[in-house]
């Protein structure tokens, strides 16, 4: 049940400087941040807020996943972003103070910490940092979301699928074989890459059938990531 934060544990400190938007204040002044917002649970299928609801604030998820999505008027879900853990969501449009533009579903059970209007503008009047890490979270979706429009437009299906794959890789794995989990349904996937789960599952096939991945449910091995890198294009 949703109730306001009396004090900011320690470990919820931590999970917040883990959100790009906190990483550079100090304590105290996540710490306040924190005992103005409110701890949300969802359980999984659970909406958030609807399209065209007016924004109070926004949201940080602190466990679970969130989708963003809109439905076309033939019934069709097109999932605009997945928000994971120490990810945050609806900055801008609270800025903009106008409705949303996207629903917002659990995708699985998660805990949220909705923060209000008046504890971000507050914390914009004290600290010019903020405003610096703020602008600079907008301008990293925003680029986001300019890649998204290159990659449906300059990339074939097969790239793209192949472009997912090689992001949920570790780092620090380069080359040779790696085995991954898909971090969501492959039916929130086949929309978030603007691809039907036909066109997905048929994706998948094919690059199993030429020996570059194997697939066993959510979990995929990719067989040797520089081929992949070489179709990725």
């Amino acid at each position: 049940m949703a109730g306001e934060l009396p004090t900011a544990s320690p470990a919820l400190i931590a999970q917040l400087r883990q959100v790009p938007l906190f990483s550079e204040l100090a304590d105290e002044d996540i710490a306040r941040i924190a005992r103005q917002s409110r701890e949300r649970a969802l359980a999984r299928g659970e909406v958030l807020f609807q399209r065209g609801d007016t924004p109070r604030g926004f949201f940080c998820v602190l466990r679970g996943q969130v989708k963003l999505a809109f439905s076309s008027a033939q019934g069709n879900e097109k999932v605009v972003e997945v928000i994971g853990a120490g990810q945050s969501f609806g900055e801008a449009v609270m800025f903009m103070e106008r409705p949303y533009p996207v629903f917002a579903e659990a995708l699985v059970d998660s805990t949220l910490l909705a923060i209000g209007h008046d504890a971000i503008l507050g914390q914009l009047d004290e600290d010019p940092r903020f405003a610096r890490k703020l602008l600079a979270g907008l301008s990293i979706r925003l680029h986001s979301l300019v890649r998204d429009v290159e990659t449906y437009t300059l990339r074939s299906s097969t790239q793209r699928v192949i472009g997912y794959l090689l992001q949920q890789t570790p780092e620090d794995v380069d080359s040779g074989e790696c085995r991954i989990g898909l971090p969501t349904s492959k039916q929130v996937i086949a929309s978030r890459l603007n691809l039907t789960p036909e066109t997905l599952s048929r994706i998948f096939h094919d690059l199993a059938d030429s020996g570059l991945i194997t697939v066993a449910g959510r979990h995929i091995t990719l067989h040797d990531l520089r081929r992949l890198r070489a179709h990725e294009g």
